[in-house]
């Protein structure tokens, strides 16, 4: 039975046509903000294996899904995650999906670059905070850059447009963001930089690192002209055009303004519970309904019953009377 159509509309009235799919918890890095050093990976047996990834997926798109995008963890460690990229990329062929993607840490971007571009993924994310390689295995406590960079080489060499994602992080890279600026707009790769979000229990405080971006922004404009433009790329970044550089620049602001009136997005874990805010604990079993049938009425019927529940906002906040995470799990699990 087919779904196709019926598109997925919340009860604030927002259409739900982006799916981001958390592939795996796990991940090579260790970032400092994002996890704990010894984190505790889910078990194995609890993952959705890719053929279910792939169901579930279908069934998304056959609801009103038109862009996808695959997170992790990092995406590209999952065993065989190339034939899920495959599978999935027949949604793009057809017209069903509008946009393949994924967001990555670029460690293995010089392995799967090339492959990525042939199943007709146009663009991709990378997470990177520094170029300093000393700062940058310090931040990732075990991460090196210029893997990474090789990787974005690799990328840009296949013809991937690249978006640099930065995490802004008060006294490790603030300093640090108008020299990123310069050399990814020298690169034609956008920068979008995004406020530390209170999630997960990590063995930093968090009020220590927390920057406001209206802080950052002004910052940035006593050396930049920044101009706010209207582009978007159905995520919750809000941009600017920057004078001297010719690049944009996108900001996501959870904490000091929230984006969640226009918000498009739900997100899948790799055990199959549905998250229909990154904010909020409230979820939805997909696994259950996705193994109790090989038909997808069930599954169809969670997914809208999910939708109808999707809130109008989440309730993130930092500061030193609110210590805790606003939410317990970790973002590597939800998909950053």
């Amino acid at each position: 039975m087919s779904f196709a159509g019926s598109s997925m509309i919340d009860p604030f009235g927002r259409s739900i046509s982006y799916l981001r799919v958390s592939v795996t918890d796990r991940c090579d890095f260790r970032c400092t903000y994002c996890m704990a050093e010894d984190m505790a990976f889910l078990p194995k047996k609890d993952l959705l294996s890719l053929e279910e990834l792939d169901r579930l997926c279908t069934v998304f798109i056959e609801k009103g899904v038109k862009k996808l995008r695959l997170t992790g963890g990092e995406p590209l460690v999952r065993k065989n995650i190339m034939h899920l990229v495959r599978q999935l990329s027949r949604h793009v062929e057809s017209g069903a999906l509008e946009e393949l993607t994924l967001t990555t840490n670029g460690s293995q971007l010089a392995r799967f670059a090339q492959e990525l571009a042939d199943c007709g993924v146009k663009r991709i994310n990378v997470s990177l905070d520094t170029l300093d390689p000393d700062k940058f295995r310090t931040i990732t406590r075990w991460g090196d850059l210029s893997k990474v960079m090789a990787g974005i080489e690799t990328a840009e060499a296949a013809g991937l447009k690249i978006k640099i994602n930065a995490v802004a992080l008060k006294g490790f890279n603030d300093t640090e963001l108008p020299e990123m600026l310069r050399w990814a707009h020298g690169r034609g790769m956008d920068l979008t930089v995004i406020e530390t979000m209170p999630m997960g229990e990590i063995d930093a405080d968090r009020t220590d690192q927390y920057l406001p971006l209206s802080q950052l922004r002004a910052d940035l404009e006593r050396r930049f002209t920044l101009t706010d433009i209207p582009y978007k790329t159905g995520g919750p970044a809000r941009y600017v055009e920057v004078a001297e550089t010719g690049g944009r620049l996108g900001f996501i602001t959870p904490l000091t303004h929230n984006f969640c009136e226009s918000c498009n997005r739900v997100r899948l874990t790799c055990t199959g519970m549905l998250y229909m805010c990154l904010g909020q604990n409230d979820d939805a079993d997909l696994r259950a309904p996705l193994r109790a049938s090989e038909g997808n009425e069930l599954l169809s019927n969670a997914i809208d019953e999910a939708i109808g529940r999707k809130p109008k906002g989440h309730d993130f906040v930092i500061d030193r009377r609110t210590s805790r995470p606003a939410v317990a799990r970790h973002m590597s699990v939800t998909g950053g």
